[in-house]
């Protein structure tokens, strides 16, 4: 019978505690709310401090984290359309991802940086397992123009057996222009040009040079002006076996150069069987001995 008289009371205490859990749980929620409202003002604000340059950079920079090869290399090229260091400096994260296709997009993204601090980031690539990656990392250093790139080039060039990576180390030293790398675009002529200045035979590989390569070697001979590459790029406009192609980019650097040693040579080639040769020729003269 007091059992049954205690129950209603035993009810009401429940409820009152559901009562008084509920309006603990509001005065909590009162009392985070400052610091919940702060630590958003917060976040606001210091996004407000981000001007829209950076806010980009950030955006593309967390575009770089996607699992999605596209969304990574779409990322990497936006970065490099902004031309800014800051956003070059982002970019060079993708020179580590792990699609060829973005890291080779990525080569050119970090070309706002100075020469030397592109150059830095870009050399590792150069041993990259894939053949497009290195081809492009060896054209983006070329548009560095830093000398630092030359020793790396030319040791490319050594082990290096893709003829469309060979080409690029080929033009790129073109464009560093570095007197260091004569000898050994001489030598992918088919000529070696010792300091005596001596023209002397070496020993040919299992293949004949890429006639690209060749012709490359003969332009950025021309591009670097040093006299030193005179003797083999007459060794190779006199030589009628060499591909046509070859001859007229070794005649045209002959006239970049301007040495007048070049012009017996030259005016050889006035009677040559390639019109287009004999008229370069011609036009080398001209730039070496002009009247």
């Amino acid at each position: 019978m007091r059992a049954l008289q205690l129950q209603p009371a035993a009810t009401a205490l429940a409820r009152s505690a559901t009562g008084l859990q509920r309006a603990l749980s509001v005065i909590f929620l009162f009392a985070c709310l400052p610091v919940i409202v702060s630590a958003q003002q917060g976040n606001s604000s210091a996004s407000s401090q981000l001007t829209p340059l950076q806010l980009e950079i950030e955006q593309q920079r967390r575009r770089l984290n996607s699992s999605e090869t596209e969304e990574r290399r779409d990322a990497v090229m936006r970065l490099g359309w902004m031309k800014r260091a800051e956003s070059s400096r982002v970019a060079a994260i993708a020179l580590g991802d792990s699609a060829a296709i973005v890291r080779a997009t990525a080569a050119r993204a970090v070309l706002s940086l100075s020469p030397d601090e592109a150059a830095a980031l870009l050399l590792p690539l150069l041993q990259d397992r894939d053949e497009f990656v290195r081809q492009e990392t060896t054209y983006a250093l070329g548009e560095t123009r830093s000398r630092t790139a030359t020793p790396a080039l030319i040791a490319l060039l050594e082990k290096e057996k893709k003829d469309g990576v060979r080409g690029a180390a080929v033009v790129t030293l073109g464009q560093i222009g570095d007197e260091a790398a004569v000898i050994t675009l001489a030598e992918l002529l088919g000529r070696r040009v010792p300091a005596s200045g001596i023209i002397n035979r070496v020993r040919r590989s299992k293949r004949d040079e890429n006639e690209f390569v060749r012709r490359a070697a003969a332009r950025s001979l021309g591009q670097i002006r040093s006299r030193a590459a005179v003797p083999a790029l007459i060794a190779v406009v006199t030589d009628e076996r060499a591909p046509d192609d070859v001859r007229r980019e070794a005649a045209n650097s002959l006239g970049l150069i301007g040495d007048p040693t070049a012009i017996p040579a030259l005016r050889a080639l006035r009677t040559a069987r390639d019109p287009y040769l004999s008229r370069i020729a011609s036009e080398a003269i001209l730039k070496i001995a002009p009247g």
